[in-house]
């Protein structure tokens, strides 16, 4: 085992998908906002993170802990999508 210098750092929102870990092999992944990055040693290339589960339109739904490879986590400007016009709340 050897641990690598992760440039994840906390605030940082990244995709969740198959190429980050088998585990997460639904229909589709995940926007995932860091709260922490573990400094353990683990294995080259791979890191566990603590931070929030995101909805569509980025809101946290869940506090989770995930052990992923870095490398197929999806990084840039992952943005949340803009709210439904049908998910306010309902006029006349």
């Amino acid at each position: 085992m050897a641990h690598s210098e992760s440039s994840l750092t906390p605030g940082d929102i990244v995709f969740v998908g198959r190429a980050a870990s088998v585990q997460f092999t639904g229909r589709s992944g995940f926007a995932f906002r860091i709260i922490a990055v573990d400094a353990r040693p683990t294995y080259d290339g791979w890191v566990w993170l603590e931070g929030y589960q995101l909805d569509i339109r980025g809101q946290a739904v869940a506090r989770r802990r995930i052990f992923v490879c870095e490398a197929g986590l999806r990084t840039g400007q992952l943005r949340p999508l803009p709210a439904s016009r049908n998910s306010g709340p309902r006029g006349r």
